[in-house]
């Protein structure tokens, strides 16, 4: 379905094209002067040169074919030449319908989906989701939404952080503290434990005491490095003991990102191409990509428009040892050949970038990638508290997501209960699905590659541009519709007619704009464009509400016309969240 202001703009290009111009200067845009007028047209500013004519008398030429518009109910041709552009409200309701009539509200999805791979989360094992892990997740699952909505294949990857001196670490203090068991009984033949031999509490424990003795003890630091090799060369022990820190770690992975409404198809981690770096190292130097530089194995990623020194993509270390960069080149080998993505979209840290950069410019130098196969570094930037800094406890700590969660439940449990309309169970259930808004929405309202403020005070506000306020505004919305049924009326038979009344139809073109809205966000890889969006329509939503009578409106048409723009607000409201990744109560 053709984008409303290309519908717009199709009949102003025929009107310039009537009156002897170039058609590509009728385009449309919204006005950016609402009080003067609803849209606007600037070609005539933009033609005057080509012409070598007054931009006013091409305006006044133009406005003169527009006369009897089927789109507009008023045009005018104002100095020094612009077209003002007021829409007819019928115009509005025949593209609402169709927009009704068609699947997705009419957003464009791709001819051809592609395959798309998209890598967040990024956590690593035996340690506790922490708040620097809240924006890979929210914004990482909102592009999946976005780019599922439009008709792609997309498969989320959450490459876990699984291997390395962290594993060898937690085994090595396993080994002090509980050298009886017979994952370190090298002549052990039998069957290994089932369950594992530690709770996820204890691990997470483990793993810090670990990680501080090592920088004190250079003795103690080697024997986790003598285990990590252990364990990556296939000690049965090792692995078996790994295995178990693996599946208690994503249990309570799992556990945590399901409170987010988040979700990955994959659950792979850096382990999962640890075999194949080998073979991948060996054809790299063979081909005469890799060579030594400094007792280390690099392969040269500058480019000659570099304007920047770029170094080379160190590929492994002096002692032979693989890097984050080893495993990052291996595991697009391996999507590349399992796989075949189209696009692979990374959503990590933005102080990230020169890693990525020389990742993805070794995999294409080395031929690991098809030439049309589309990586793409989507940066984000830093959560942080009111002081500006990143965001801490009030100990100054790293606070971990699930106190952070719980902290913020609590807060909308306080508010919520003030209402005292409901039960403490409900009032909590409320309160949590309320409270993700507010995180989520606080979170992807901004350009990602921003940094943020993180205010609970102001994110679990029902004013303003929050969470909670457009969850507020849907249940209001969905009472309203309740009520119409209580009442008799058949919400799923109502239609839409030409109403003439002007807080309705600014309401319609919000409306509208849905499937451009879309396509820009799905373009731009842009969570933040719905926030924009579903803002505005709340907004508009209220004012109609707040200027419009509507249960109680006599005249039959226009509240049956008044409840089918509020049901079609509710279910591109109700898309517009689920993108987001949250979803609305059905009271507050």
């Amino acid at each position: 379905m053709q984008k409303f202001l290309d519908v717009v703009a199709e009949e102003v290009k025929e009107a310039f094209e009537a009156a002897g111009y170039d058609r590509e200067l009728g385009k449309v845009s919204v006005s950016n002067r609402p009080d003067l007028c609803e849209y606007q047209c600037n070609g005539a500013m933009a033609g005057a040169k080509q012409y070598h004519k007054a931009p006013i008398m091409i305006a006044q030429d133009v406005a003169a074919k527009l006369e009897g518009s089927k789109a507009f109910s008023e045009v005018a041709a104002v100095a020094p030449g612009f077209l003002n552009l007021k829409i007819k409200s019928e115009f509005l309701y025949d593209y609402l319908n169709q927009m009704k009539a068609t699947e997705k509200f009419g957003t464009i999805v791709e001819e051809n989906p592609k395959k798309i791979i998209i890598d967040y989360g990024g956590p690593n094992v035996a340690k506790p989701l922490h708040v620097g892990h809240l924006r890979s997740a929210i914004i990482g699952e909102s592009i999946k939404r976005i780019c599922r909505y439009n008709g792609n294949e997309v498969i989320g990857d959450i490459h876990l952080g699984d291997w390395g001196l962290q594993m060898g670490l937690i085994i090595y203090e396993l080994s002090l503290r509980k050298p009886e068991l017979p994952y370190f009984d090298e002549s052990f033949t039998g069957e290994y434990p089932a369950e594992a031999p530690f709770t996820i509490s204890e691990l997470e424990e483990i793993y810090p005491t670990a990680s501080g003795k090592s920088k004190e003890d250079e003795a103690y630091k080697a024997k986790a490095m003598e285990a990590t090799f252990k364990l990556q060369n296939g000690d049965k022990g090792y692995r078996a003991l790994w295995h178990h820190i693996i599946n208690v770690s994503v249990s309570d992975l799992k556990k945590n990102y399901e409170r987010l409404h988040v979700d990955f198809d994959l659950w792979n981690g850096e382990s999962s191409v640890h075999d194949r770096i080998p073979g991948m190292v060996e054809r790299l130097k063979k081909e005469g990509y890799a060579y030594t530089s400094e007792d280390a194995l690099v392969v040269d990623v500058k480019e000659e428009t570099d304007t920047k020194e770029i170094p080379p993509c160190m590929i492994l270390k002096s002692d032979g040892a693989a890097l984050y960069t080893t495993t990052d080149i291996a595991t697009i080998e391996e999507r590349m050949e399992d796989m075949n993505p189209d696009e692979i979209i990374y959503v990590v840290d933005k102080r990230q970038e020169l890693h990525f950069d020389q990742v993805f410019r070794c995999v294409r130098k080395t031929g690991m990638v098809k030439p049309e196969t589309k990586l793409v570094f989507h940066g984000f930037g830093t959560m942080n508290g009111k002081d500006g800094k990143p965001f801490k406890t009030r100990e100054g700590g790293v606070m971990r997501l699930e106190y952070l969660i719980n902290e913020i439940n609590e807060e909308m449990f306080k508010k919520i209960s003030e209402n005292k309309s409901m039960d403490e169970a409900e009032a909590r259930k409320t309160a949590e699905i309320v409270a993700l808004s507010a995180v989520k929405y606080g979170d992807l309202s901004n350009v990602a590659a921003k940094d943020y403020i993180f205010d609970i005070d102001r994110f679990t506000s029902f004013e303003g541009d929050t969470g909670p306020y457009l969850l507020y505004t849907l249940v209001r919305i969905k009472s309203i519709l309740n009520k119409y049924a209580e009442q008799g009326g058949n919400v799923d038979a109502v239609s839409l007619a030409p109403v003439e009344n002007e807080s309705v139809k600014d309401l319609l073109k919000s409306l509208c704009s849905f499937n451009t809205m879309m396509q820009a966000a799905y373009e731009e890889i842009a969570p933040h464009r719905i926030c924009a969006y579903i803002y505005e329509l709340a907004n508009g939503f209220n004012h109609f509400y707040h200027e419009t009578k509507i249960l109680t409106e006599e005249d039959a048409t226009k509240k049956e016309t008044y409840i089918a723009v509020l049901k079609l607000t509710k279910e591109i409201m109700e898309t517009c969240i689920d993108l987001l990744g949250f979803e609305a109560p059905d009271r507050m």
